[in-house]
């Protein structure tokens, strides 16, 4: 059984069926069911960190991880809600509501169904690691923000949407610390911290739910302790899942929908981004573990077709997870039927344990979203690219401060650009052109034949080397050396057996250089023109601007031409 759509879509897990057996089958149910449970605490805090809520949450985890296991490209991807998205969900929630976020969403989902199909999958792992770790520690540091006013059980009915407003109102009510919220928290925190040390396979934030859970409800139950606030005090519990439906759009006045998908593109663009960067990440993490190579363009299908369902039953933007797809790996999942699994212990959850989550603590969920924040953070990370190149380290803070600032669309637009300029800078500094006007020495130029000992280069000849790609950058560059050496040559010999490739800004500056010479009386002759470079300049008629005859193979066959002209140009 085999499903394809040109070579782009081919989910794992129809080939994975083919030699599927009981002992597979065994170990995946056990990895789901462990994944499943370390997914609840995780699928409602995003949810409510979002600003939605933990019915939400749960329905992202358990439609979209069905769909990104299901089609997905990978073995062992586990799909759901993820931390790097709270920030730019609540963004949209705030300035066009659920029904913005939906259709958001869903152009975020086609958006990622057409890279697949685009065959984009390997293109999206070329993001410089510098603006990777930046928006991620922009994140990091965001959700920990967020959580503040539910850990110091503040009060605070309408949470500014901004960084610098947001700290602003937490110290205006640093009076108002509900110190029994703080204690749970703290106590949270702890509890999730030494976890590991006495069991590795129980995730820390669901014995901390449990236990902070069971503590506050004896509390107000059994000893009229108050003050503590619960997700039932805030949200409408979970009782099932919703029928899919299609959200009233709100338009302002003489708005229309083409307006709307105008206005929410940036933000559908960035969940998309984002949403295909983290999935491809955790998929290559995966592969390095369990030794196998994911599909990245199937992959990027399923993540969207997995976020252009889910908004419809009320679901919110998701992706792969590492945290969640290692713990997957490592309790023994080896095929999507883990994922699957995952998702229905999550719906069995949702169905018949919706109204035990009303229970939880909100400064315990705060504590799960910090521990959360923390593990984004990658302060060593942050640490160790302090050590490297201050260009990286610049592109690494100025996307890290423009995500916590202003929001993570600009941040990815930034940072990105600031990473192709310094690219191409360095691509620029480090091709090299050299000037040659009496020998070349065999010996370090390869398309020498090597018969002879030294070339000598005949008066009234030029050769210029260039060693590294011909694009805008080293053209300019060719342009003032030109300027510079410009004597009175019959010949210029332009050397290119180390150009791989060229593009129409070199072509047009040689072309410009062929039209300038041949008023000035110089002949251009080119030399060591590779088979792609070469192609290249005859499509684009260069052949006709220089003549045929005047692109050599190599720099022999070159001065030979160049004693031609200078012969003719004698008599």
């Amino acid at each position: 059984m085999k499903a394809s759509i040109k070579g782009v879509f081919a989910p794992r897990l129809f080939t994975c069926l083919k030699d599927y057996n009981k002992s597979k089958f065994t170990t995946d149910i056990m990895a789901g069911i462990i994944v499943g449970i370390v997914a609840i605490p995780l699928a409602i805090a995003f949810g409510i960190a979002s600003g939605v809520g933990p019915t939400e949450g749960l329905i992202t985890a358990i439609i979209a991880g069905f769909i990104i296991s299901a089609f997905g490209g990978t073995k062992v991807q586990i799909g759901g809600p993820t931390g790097a998205f709270i920030v730019i969900i609540y963004g949209i929630i705030q300035q066009h509501g659920l029904s913005g976020l939906m259709i958001a969403t869903v152009m975020a989902g086609i958006i990622l169904i057409i890279m697949g199909i685009s065959k984009l999958g390997n293109i999206i792992k070329f993001v410089p690691y510098p603006v990777i770790v930046g928006f991620t520690g922009g994140i990091a540091l965001t959700i920990f923000s967020t959580q503040m006013n539910d850990l110091f059980g503040l009060g605070i009915e309408k949470v500014p949407a901004d960084f610098i407003n947001k700290w602003i109102s937490y110290f205006q009510h640093l009076g108002n610390i509900n110190w029994l919220a703080l204690g749970v928290g703290l106590a949270s925190l702890v509890i999730i911290i030494i976890t590991p040390k006495f069991s590795k396979k129980i995730p820390g934030s669901l014995v901390s739910i449990i236990i902070i859970t069971l503590v506050v409800w004896i509390l107000k139950n059994y000893f009229g302790v108050t003050g503590i606030q619960t997700i039932g005090d805030i949200y409408e519990l979970p009782s099932g899942v919703p029928m899919p439906s299609i959200p009233e759009l709100t338009m302002k006045e003489g708005e229309t929908i083409f307006n709307v998908i105008q206005q929410l593109f940036p933000a559908a663009f960035t969940i998309a981004m984002l949403g295909a960067i983290e999935s491809l990440l955790s998929a290559m993490v995966a592969d390095g573990v369990i030794g196998d190579k994911h599909d990245s363009n199937t992959e990027l299908v399923g993540q969207g077709i997995a976020n252009l369902v889910t908004p419809f039953f009320g679901g919110i933007p998701a992706t792969g997870a590492i945290a969640r797809t290692m713990t997957n790996i490592n309790n023994g999942g080896r095929t999507p039927i883990a994922g699957i699994i995952h998702a229905i212990v999550l719906l069995l959850v949702l169905l018949f344990m919706g109204q035990l989550v009303g229970y939880i603590p909100m400064p315990c969920l705060a504590g799960v979203l910090i521990i959360v924040s923390y593990n984004m953070s990658g302060w060593r990370t942050f640490k160790s690219l302090a050590k490297n190149p201050k260009s990286d380290f610049a592109v690494l803070l100025v996307t890290f401060v423009l995500t916590v600032i202003f929001d993570l669309t600009i941040a990815i637009e930034i940072g990105l650009l600031l990473a192709i300029v310094l690219f191409l800078k360095r691509t620029n500094e480090a091709s090299v052109i050299r000037v040659f006007k009496d020998e070349i020495d065999p010996g370090e130029n390869l398309d020498i034949n090597l018969h002879e000992e030294k070339l000598t280069i005949p008066e009234g000849v030029e050769v210029y080397e260039i060693d590294g790609p011909y694009f805008f950058g080293i053209a300019n560059k060719f342009d003032e050396i030109m300027k510079q050496v410009g004597d009175n040559s019959k010949v210029r010999i332009i050397r290119m057996r180390k150009v791989p490739f060229i593009d129409s800004t070199g072509i047009h500056n040689l072309e410009t250089l062929c039209l300038q010479s041949k008023k000035e009386g110089i002949q251009v002759v080119l030399s060591g023109v590779n088979k792609h470079v070469r192609a290249t300049l005859e499509k684009a008629g260069f052949d006709k601007v220089v003549g045929a005859d005047n692109i050599c193979s190599n720099i022999n066959e070159a001065l030979q031409k160049s004693n031609e002209y200078v012969s003719k140009d004698k008599k």
